[in-house]
């Protein structure tokens, strides 16, 4: 399967990481010398994206759609300065590549079903897209990106379909944990107990949606009002309803180590990982 298309939700204010989060946003803390998102950004851009569409926040000014934009004023720095070998690095998207901005609402629904509902009305979207989250990334350096291990999974089935991340059974109480059977998805369950729980592979949120739920995603958010503090809109909930009712969605393995940067010590870490390199 040939996917062009990806959703990246960034809006938020990464409240788990304040104070930084109060004058960077999460998803543009460094790792080291790119930002966070960019990881997911050139992931995509290798497995063949062409369009990306960025739910961000109503805060001006987004400094995620500063760093996607040509800087024409540093750009002529480097040429007068004679460094034009710098200007691939001051480059941060091919001009094949086009990234869209939605904004969401912070006061409105949230949880992470509601920017991928926002994206797919407001781009009318009608073919399958790749989703990842904007503050962690799967790290596999010469290897097969977390991008083409989706693909690779859903082949020409015309299936969605799961990243999975084995880690220790002891540390499973900290995610959602997948249940699967013959290589498909039976349900995500949440913050299990190690003894509770069905598998020691967790979703690290990136996933191939299908054009049907995508609009099983719409519909979700759409009818449901849960009111502004007492339930988030849960994207695996409209897996676990599509798993139930026949729906096939496949769970890829990845080779690559899972780096989250939205807490301190998961930052920490990903820098360690990194800069190793």
């Amino acid at each position: 399967m040939k996917i062009s298309k990806a959703i990246i939700p960034v809006a938020g204010w990464g409240t788990r990481r304040l104070p930084i989060t109060k004058i960077i946003e999460k998803s543009m803390l460094p790792v080291g010398n790119r930002p966070l998102v960019d990881y997911s950004v050139q992931d995509l851009i290798k497995a063949g994206v062409k369009d990306i569409y960025m739910v961000i926040s109503n805060v001006e000014p987004c400094q995620v759609r500063e760093f996607y934009r040509d800087n024409l004023a540093l750009n002529q720095y480097l040429i007068e300065r004679g460094k034009e070998d710098r200007l691939a690095l001051a480059k941060t998207l091919p001009d094949d590549v086009t990234i869209h901005y939605t904004v969401q609402d912070p006061s409105g629904k949230y949880g992470t079903a509601v920017p991928i509902a926002l994206v797919t009305e407001e781009f009318k979207i009608d073919e399958p897209v790749l989703v990842f989250m904007g503050d962690d990334f799967i790290w596999n350096p010469g290897g097969e990106s977390a991008a083409e291990s989706l693909i690779k999974a859903v082949g020409d089935s015309g299936d969605a379909a799961i990243l999975g991340v084995e880690i220790p059974i002891e540390k499973v109480s900290k995610y959602g944990v997948l249940s699967v059977k013959d290589g498909n998805l039976v349900g995500v369950v949440d913050t299990p107990s190690p003894e509770e729980a069905p598998s020691n592979m967790i979703n690290v949120s990136k996933y191939i949606l299908t054009p049907e739920l995508l609009q099983k995603i719409v519909k979700y958010v759409k009818e449901n009002d849960f009111g502004p503090t007492d339930q988030e809109y849960m994207i695996t909930d409209v897996f676990d309803e599509y798993v139930k009712n026949g729906g096939v969605m496949k769970v890829a393995p990845t080779t690559g180590e899972y780096l989250d940067g939205g807490s301190v010590e998961g930052w920490l870490h990903a820098n360690n990982v990194v800069c190793k390199q």
